[in-house]
């Protein structure tokens, strides 16, 4: 169980890394005047992935609560 758990921080840091990366290149992209757009769209599409995986993974990290 803590290889498991340690793997899914790594990953978890790796993603959250990624989705920064993603946000920079992203704003840096939008302030130039002329950007390809389908370009644009794709990194955007990404990123929302990536939270998606993020937050599954957070999820799992979790421990469940019995109320």
């Amino acid at each position: 169980m803590l290889n498991d758990r340690d793997s899914l921080l790594r990953k978890l840091h790796e993603l959250r890394s990624e989705h920064r990366d993603l946000d920079t290149v992203i704003v840096r992209m939008s302030d130039q005047g002329s950007v390809d757009q389908l370009h644009l769209q794709r990194l955007k599409k990404r990123k929302l992935l990536l939270k998606d995986e993020i937050s599954w993974l957070e999820s799992r990290l979790i421990p469940d609560s019995i109320a």
